[in-house]
């Protein structure tokens, strides 16, 4: 599995700028005019791991994989995007085959670069686009409410169906997204929003885009997109997309060392995967050979035999036990032998939850 993550804001606010940076190769056209994105774009990106080097700088292999995130850029949504204003419902439905979605928000001043509304506010612009998700969401779940109430007068088993329908319709028509809807736990929330793929349900991440100058202390904008944020229950980082852009094509160490010239520890890119990673509950574990050291993505709470059908789903059909050692034993202990010699190699079963950071070998049979 991979995380995928779709980039949505208003025109002009930096998601080709930051998509660029993303796929380190200028494929994104990044103009001074809405609607410059036409199609969605799409880039595969390593997720940044440290782990994935020590374990390298030990096993030696012949090849190191990196886990991956899919990005889609998608263009600059207005107001009446729902109702197919401007580049409207074509990319409301991109956002829908997304796990997550990075909303860019504009958080500089910058006369050249002009706004879709003349002016830089940032809430007002998160109103903007979030009124949009939530209208699109009504609109879909109306639909599916005039399946199920033709449903239910057939089949009483549906009407519970209808019943959350018609609740979560009353939260949405309120302006709050589904993801703050109070009945997200129950068997049928789940139920009635596996097909309508909501896109409010969705984890955000806002990304307050700053220019060079505001990468040091907040300034006003990007202190209410923070207070906005931890008020919705979202994650919030601050970038500046056009640094990140300028640093797409340096080595790993160029990178580091510029960075640090910033006061800054980790880029906003890399941020924004590892937040997406927290929102979504995701981890990682490896497996670590001479051929191949590989990052594997899955669900924190996974036990091993689920875990292992991301490699192939005979794995998990033919699961028979794990060898597993905690990745700082594995770097402590020198590698695998060193562990095994140490005890520190652990035999786990069917039910062993996998831990972020574990070192594996499947043992299935086929």
């Amino acid at each position: 599995m991979a995380l995928s993550i779709g980039i949505v804001g208003l025109p002009n606010v930096g998601k080709s700028t930051l998509f660029n940076a993303l796929t380190k190769d200028q494929n994104a056209v990044a103009a001074n005019y809405p609607f410059c994105t036409i199609e969605p774009n799409k880039a595969i990106v390593a997720v940044p791991d440290r782990r994935l080097d020590q374990l390298s700088d030990i096993v030696n292999p012949q090849r190191l994989q990196h886990a991956i995130v899919e990005f889609t850029d998608i263009a600059g949504l207005v107001k009446g995007a729902s109702k197919g204003e401007g580049l409207g419902n074509q990319f409301l439905s991109h956002i829908r085959e997304t796990s997550a979605i990075v909303h860019v928000v504009r958080c500089f001043e910058d006369d050249s670069i002009v706004h879709v509304d003349g002016d830089v506010d940032p809430l007002r612009d998160i109103e903007v686009i979030n009124t949009e998700l939530v209208l699109a969401d009504i609109q879909t779940l109306e639909n599916r409410m005039t399946r199920l109430d033709k449903q239910a007068r057939g089949d009483k088993k549906m009407q519970p169906l209808l019943d959350m329908a018609k609740r979560l319709l009353d939260h949405l028509n309120t302006g709050l997204p589904a993801i703050l809807f109070g009945g997200r736990e129950s068997d049928d929330f789940r139920e009635l929003t596996k097909e309508t793929r909501l896109i409010s349900l969705k984890p955000v991440i806002y990304a307050a885009n700053v220019d060079e100058d505001g990468l040091g202390e907040d300034n006003e904008y990007v202190m209410a997109v923070r207070r906005f944020a931890a008020e919705h229950h979202a994650e919030a980082v601050k970038i500046c997309a056009k640094i990140e852009e300028e640093m797409a094509g340096m080595t790993d160490e160029e990178r580091g060392e510029f960075l640090e010239s910033l006061g800054q520890s980790e880029s906003g890119l890399d941020q924004i995967i590892h937040h997406g990673y927290h929102a979504l509950g995701l981890i990682s574990y490896f497996t670590a050979g001479v051929k191949e050291v590989r990052a594997w993505t899955i669900e924190r709470g996974w036990k091993a035999p689920k875990a292992a059908s991301v490699i192939h789903d005979d794995f998990e059909r033919g699961f028979i036990r794990a060898e597993v050692v905690a990745f700082d034993d594995f770097v402590g202990c020198r590698g695998e032998s060193g562990a095994r010699a140490a005890g520190r190699l652990r035999t786990e079963g069917r039910e062993y939850l996998v831990g972020d950071g574990d070192v594996m070998h499947f043992l299935f049979n086929v």
